[in-house]
């Protein structure tokens, strides 16, 4: 087996060629985007949300845009590729996130479009009568993408480095970075002049590009490499001398038992998060139906067989000999050693743009957040649509240029698992969000002191954990509390704030502390399109209005 070192000293002019090719016809998407279904009036249902307009298929796209990005392309085999099958946890927790949303995003779809709610905060605000469990569940989610996004932006920076675009390690900062300041301000000026329409055009583009290349790699790569056996036998011969270095188990083609709580716990509160991000829900919101919702959970799993062929990847790099200090290189460099350059320019376009995707979704649900949570509850209430568009606007850039910053000021490795932190806090607003849409039982202080205790605990374990390159932070699994077992410090989180939230919902209501009021009814969670009373026959001006104290 040959060892092939990553080389990024010298440019693949063809690669880069196509790469640019790819790149500058998106961004021509980008802009034309603004034209497709024009927007008649200037809101945040048309700029941030499409204007609820998207059937089956173009939510389809979108959402698997937005969940399966850039990072996913390069982090999960270069998991597989560091610690083997420990890192194949994010194909389960991709098959069990569909029948979890299956039960309750056509209800929040349902509320949302029947009160012109545009964000999670907005439905909790409006269940609950509290502003402050929406301002608590408003900065979660900002705080978690921010991170996400700063990950997309490294997800380009591998894919450039490999190219050799940027020069050297000696080079200036400035012409080093100047590649990924490129693609960014792109980014920023299509998300700005398009809005969700942009994302949601060029994820037909993206999506074909993966699939192409995963369908291209999982057969033409085996083949040179000798087939599954030779990869599986070079995998596991890298495994058993890693281990016997060690002495201990660090990895292998199978959990070993000491792992198998943190493989379990990971993968389950990983599902349990992922649609409480904002950018999965705001994807969902922008589709036209209830059953647009109920369609796409039963076809959206398709992407989790192409997940579990693009993992494999991890294992191929390791048969070809790739050696890479920084694991978010493999695969690049995996497509780099094994592809012609032209392919090559395929396979790191559809990485490159599965980073734009996602990165503009990212960037409009933390500005619609921002917009709706912040400044019109508490600095602007009287803002108009129009105003909430134009603030939305400046905060999606505001976003994007602090993720830009993070990417350039920290070590990839601090992303990464700052973006881990972002899963545990993520968690943390689901009993507000799922619980708020089944019951109105939980009492909205209960919850804001659930969250809180979930938000304390996940990110103090979080902080006391430490890995070879950083002393806090380092990864997200510690010991459980009363079992001694490792396992995801975002579950353990999740469990304190549910249990916090029972004990201090039944101790308030003895109390008889006061409810906020509940502007929703039991009919709007089974509300459709086109159902008397959904918000499409309201007045602009009630769109949306506050509701609760």
């Amino acid at each position: 087996m040959n060892e092939l070192a990553a080389d990024t000293g010298g440019i693949n002019g063809i690669a880069l060629a196509v790469f640019i090719f790819f790149f500058a016809a998106v961004t021509a998407m980008g802009f034309l985007a603004a034209r497709w279904r024009k927007a008649e009036t200037e809101s945040l249902d048309e700029w941030g949300l499409g204007g609820r307009s998207f059937g089956t298929w173009v939510t389809w796209f979108l959402l698997g845009g937005d969940l399966y990005t850039a990072y996913t392309f390069v982090a999960v085999p270069a998991a597989i590729y560091a610690a083997g099958a420990a890192g194949f946890f994010a194909v389960p927790y991709t098959i069990l996130v569909y029948p979890l949303i299956f039960t309750f995003l056509p209800r929040l779809w349902s509320v949302s479009h029947k009160h012109g709610y545009v964000t999670t905060s907005d439905f909790v605000r409006g269940r609950f009568g509290s502003k402050g469990l929406s301002l608590a569940v408003a900065v979660t989610g900002i705080l978690a993408t921010m991170p996400y996004i700063a990950l997309q932006l490294v997800g380009i920076q591998a894919v450039l480095d490999v190219m050799g675009v940027g020069g050297g390690p000696d080079t200036n900062w400035f012409i080093k970075d100047l590649p990924l300041l490129i693609a960014f301000a792109v980014l920023a000026a299509y998300t700005y002049s398009s809005g969700l329409r942009a994302p949601a055009l060029i994820a037909f583009v993206k999506d074909g590009l993966i699939y192409l290349v995963i369908a291209v790699a999982i057969i033409y790569i085996p083949i040179k490499l000798g087939g599954f056996d030779e990869i599986f036998q070079a995998a596991n011969d890298k495994f058993s001398a890693s281990n016997e270095a060690a002495g201990k188990p660090v990895a292998g083609l199978a959990p070993g038992h000491a792992g198998q709580w943190t493989y379990a716990t990971l993968a389950l509160g990983s599902a349990l998060a992922l649609f409480m991000y904002p950018h999965s829900i705001t994807a969902t919101l922008s589709s036209k139906s209830r059953n647009v919702i109920r369609r796409n959970t039963t076809i959206l799993p398709l992407y989790s067989l192409m997940l579990g062929l693009l993992a494999l990847l991890g294992f191929m790099a390791i048969a070809a000999g790739v050696k890479v200090e920084n694991g978010q290189l493999a695969i690049p460099q995996l497509f780099e050693t094994m592809f012609p350059d032209w392919f090559t320019g395929v396979a790191f376009a559809a990485i490159g743009i599965g980073a734009l995707v996602p990165a503009a979704i990212m960037s409009i649900a933390a500005a619609n957040l921002f917009t709706r949570n912040i400044y019109k509850d508490f600095l602007k209430p009287d803002a108009t649509p129009s105003q909430e568009m134009k603030v939305s606007k400046l905060v999606s850039l505001l976003v994007k240029v602090g993720a830009l910053a993070f990417v350039l000021t920290m070590d990839k490795t601090v992303a990464i698992n700052f973006q881990l932190l972002g899963g545990i806090w993520i968690l943390q607003t689901m009993p507000a969000l799922v619980g708020g849409l089944f019951t109105r039982w939980f009492h909205r202080w209960a919850l804001l002191a659930g969250w809180a205790v979930g938000m304390v605990y996940g990110t103090v374990a979080a902080y006391g954990v430490a890995s070879p390159t950083q002393k806090h932070f380092g990864g997200s699994s510690d010991e459980i509390p009363g079992i001694g077992e490792i396992g995801y410090i975002g579950l353990t989180a999740f469990v304190l704030n549910v249990v916090v939230t029972v004990v201090m919902t039944f101790v308030l209501r003895a109390m008889k502390a006061p409810d906020g009021i509940d502007e929703t009814s039991p009919g709007d969670y089974t509300a459709d399109a086109g159902d008397p009373g959904v918000v499409e026959e309201l007045p602009p001006a009630t769109v949306g209005a506050p509701g609760g104290h």
